[in-house]
């Protein structure tokens, strides 16, 4: 099978997961549909192939292409991997009904624009870490972003008093809020672990190209760090976590693809 055919495969499954998950979430009066563990081997097979896709765009000639497409389509496989596992023994797999077809966008466009960005065999293991941070912290608040806008949906029915399947479905508001900042507590040590081991071998973030990606994702990791702080000292929670959540979220996007995009997709370098 080439490698075409089964990106529109593994986006069949995202798409067919994610439009169970939702028919799950906004029923009524429906017959049931299939079960939670029905739903996860979806997205699990779904994931297998994404994992095909990434080690044959990616890691199978020398050195990593993390050419952006490719890394959009990494930091997909990160966030639903996470997803999936996570849903096997925590109730987040409602997050799916946003992440699973932003996933499957991710896979379209890694092929339908491929292209080419090496990061040298001869790179050291340092930066290959920092990489591998700077993706899991991404990926988990990614998660966390979601799970911010879903509690949002949820805040917003309550307070209106419009009961339906949607809140049915999801967990109770506490539990929502909880998890939450679970997410965000995990990611801020990841993305602190990732800015560290950054720092380590920046020389000259101008000469590197790095300054917009260092100043933002700096400036995200105080907007989180904030927000763990007000949580813990001053019980911020509900609307207010959920705009310092998704503000430090945008921040970190314009940090980790918006300086690639423009060197990559713009500047052509």
């Amino acid at each position: 099978m080439s490698h075409t055919l089964i990106s529109y495969v593994a986006i069949l499954f995202y798409l067919i997961c994610g439009s169970l998950i939702a028919l799950r979430l906004f029923r009524r009066d429906q017959p049931a549909l299939p079960g939670h563990p029905s739903i996860l081997m979806v997205g699990f097979a779904g994931l297998i192939l994404h994992t095909w896709l990434i080690y044959d765009a990616i890691f199978s000639q020398p050195g990593l292409n993390l050419a952006f497409f490719n890394a959009l389509a990494l930091a997909a496989w990160t966030v639903v991997a996470l997803l999936l596992v996570s849903s096997l023994t925590k109730p987040v797999e409602n997050l799916g009904i946003l992440i699973l077809p932003v996933a499957a966008l991710t896979l379209f466009l890694e092929a339908r624009y491929p292209s080419q960005g090496f990061m040298r065999e001869s790179t050291g293991w340092p930066i290959k870490i920092h990489v591998l941070l700077s993706m899991l912290a991404y990926s988990l608040l990614t998660l966390a972003s979601v799970q911010a806008i879903l509690l949002a949906v949820q805040d917003h029915h309550l307070h209106s008093r419009q009961p339906a399947g949607f809140l049915r479905a999801l967990p109770p508001l506490q539990t929502m809020e909880s998890l939450l900042f679970e997410m965000i507590g995990v990611g801020f040590v990841l993305l602190t672990l990732a800015l560290a081991s950054g720092f380590a071998f920046l020389e000259d973030m101008f000469a590197q190209h790095l300054v917009h990606k260092t100043v933002l994702s700096t400036l995200g990791w105080l907007v989180f760090g904030t927000l763990l702080l007000g949580r813990l000292r001053y019980g911020w929670r509900g609307r207010t976590a959920i705009i310092w959540t998704l503000s430090g979220f945008v921040i970190l996007v314009l940090a980790y693809f918006g300086s690639k995009a423009v060197l990559e997709l713009i500047l052509q370098r």
